[in-house]
C-alpha cells in the first residue's frame, strides 16, 4: 500500500513541475487578447484622437448620408475599410435589426480582421463576417465578433435620423 501512495504522489509532482515549465499555449490554450474599442468620446484611442495624425484622419474620412442629414464617420487604418472606400460610392438601402442597428449584406466579401469589442456605441460601423456592412445607432453588448469599419464622428441625433424602419444610406468620399 505504501508504495501506491508514493507512485501516485511522485507522478503527480512530475506532472506539476512539466506544468510549470510549459508556456500557456503549450498547455493546450491561449489567453485571447481583444484590441480595446474606442470609447463613445472616442478618448484613448490615437486613431480618433492623435493630433499628429489628422492629415492621415481627413484621408479616411467619409460621408454617410441618410435622407437630408449628412454624418462625417473616419475609417480605421486598416485593409477592411480600404477595400470598402475602394468600393465607394455606395447607396443601399440597410434593414433594420434589434432597434440597434442598420446592415447591408454586400454582394461579395471583404477583408477581415474580426475581434469582439463587447461594448458597441452608436456611430460603430463594423463588419459582421466577411460581407455584412451594420451601422449600430444605439449602444450595446455584443458576444459576436466583428472588423472594425470607422466610427461616425459625433452620432448625435444618428437614432432619429435612422428611424426603425428600414433606410437608404449612401456611403461616399468626402469631399475636402
Amino acid at each position: 500500500m505504501k508504495i501506491g501512495w508514493y507512485c501516485m504522489w511522485t507522478l503527480l509532482f512530475v506532472a506539476m513541475i512539466g506544468m510549470m515549465s510549459c508556456s500557456p499555449d503549450e498547455r493546450g490554450y491561449m489567453e485571447e487578447k481583444q484590441p480595446l474599442p474606442p470609447s463613445e468620446s472616442g478618448e484613448g484611442n490615437e486613431d480618433y484622437n492623435n493630433p499628429n495624425n489628422e492629415e492621415d484622419k481627413m484621408n479616411r474620412t467619409i460621408q454617410i448620408r441618410i435622407g437630408e442629414k449628412v454624418f462625417s464617420a473616419t475609417l480605421e487604418d486598416n485593409e477592411t475599410a480600404r477595400a470598402f472606400v475602394s468600393r465607394l460610392p455606395m447607396t443601399v438601402t440597410m434593414t433594420e435589426m434589434n432597434g440597434n442597428e442598420k446592415y447591408y449584406t454586400l454582394p461579395y466579401s471583404l477583408p477581415v480582421d474580426s475581434y469582439r469589442p463587447g461594448t458597441i456605441y452608436a456611430g460603430d460601423l463594423l463588419l459582421w463576417g466577411n460581407n455584412t456592412v451594420v451601422l449600430f445607432y444605439d449602444r450595446l453588448s455584443s458576444p459576436y465578433s466583428y472588423t472594425r469599419l470607422g466610427k461616425i464622428d459625433q452620432a448625435e441625433g444618428l437614432e432619429t435620423t435612422v428611424g426603425y424602419n428600414d433606410v437608404e444610406v449612401t456611403f461616399e468620399l468626402k469631399n475636402n
